[in-house]
């Protein structure tokens, strides 16, 4: 027997699709490209780049600003001509050791800090000593300490990882939930197991915040970096390549080298940092 007759007062009455209006509307050909997040950038790039042409033909002066057209040209040249290529190579073996050893280091200090309450207070005293100082202000130093070649370059760069880098993934370390420690803890977990698989997952958004920070400022150091003493073990890398242009006052080289610096940040942002965030956070649901 259905409800219905056990419940007369009970009154049910159906609904016909149409009571309910539209439930889900088709997107327009406009508003599916418009949800695109590739188009939207590609689109202010493209604005970007008619405002250069635009600006640099106003200006007609090539020795201030050069057409972003005269600049692709000069670009096209030094990819065709090897010397781009072979000095962007030069910049990021640098920057793949330095970054490497900041990492590296960042990550034992954190973990320290984490597990040791000495490791906390070393970590915090240092932090605010170290993090303010410019890493190109300790060239000079690291040109003493380490001579004219690529040490001097890991070594500033190595403090421009490291405090930001740390500094993040200690926050994010701190951040993570009581419960989440007490269920690690409880599943036997302690020391360096727990870091590993309790507390770097929960606190991967702030680590890979660090990650980017990190690398960015790597990026502006090694490029200031060369372009004060240029080359390192007799071969320089992007940073000369701008200095030796400007002083041959070929601006458009110089223009066509700072738009390879900027095409190589977009692809680590948009690329490699976007595919860690998409498999890792956004898979996991930490982030929107």
């Amino acid at each position: 027997m259905s409800d219905l007759s056990l419940r007369p007062e009970i009154v049910r009455e159906l609904s016909s699709s149409e009571d309910f209006g539209v439930i889900q509307k088709e997107l327009t050909v406009f508003e599916q490209l418009f949800n695109q997040a590739w188009l939207r950038k590609s689109i202010i790039l493209v604005l970007i780049a008619v405002a250069w042409e635009v600006y640099g033909r106003y200006l007609d002066n090539p020795l201030l600003v050069p057409t972003f057209n005269d600049t692709v040209t000069a670009l096209w040249g030094g990819l065709k001509s090897g010397v781009i290529p072979d000095r962007t190579w030069t910049t990021i073996v640098i920057l793949f050791k330095g970054f490497a050893a900041g990492v590296f280091l960042a990550a034992v200090m954190t973990i320290l800090a984490i597990t040791t309450q000495v490791g906390t207070d070393f970590l915090e005293t240092v932090t605010a000593m170290f993090s303010p100082l410019p890493a190109i202000a300790l060239l000079p130093l690291a040109l003493i300490w380490f001579g004219l070649g690529q040490g001097s370059l890991i070594f500033v760069m190595v403090h421009s990882v490291l405090w930001p880098l740390a500094l993040n993934t200690h926050a994010g370390f701190r951040a993570v939930s009581p419960t989440l420690r007490m269920v690690g803890r409880n599943y036997g977990l302690s020391g360096l197991m727990l870091v590993l698989k309790i507390l770097i997952p929960a606190a991967f958004p702030s680590i890979l915040a660090g990650l980017k920070i990190g690398w960015a400022f790597a990026w502006r150091t090694l490029i200031a970096a060369e372009l004060v003493f240029g080359v390192a073990s007799g071969k320089g890398g992007l940073g000369w390549y701008i200095f030796e242009s400007k002083n041959q006052l070929d601006i458009p080289e110089v223009f066509a080298g700072l738009l390879t610096i900027i095409v190589i940040g977009l692809l680590v942002e948009n690329v490699i940092f976007r595919t860690i965030e998409l498999k890792t956070v956004r898979r996991w649901g930490m982030q929107n």
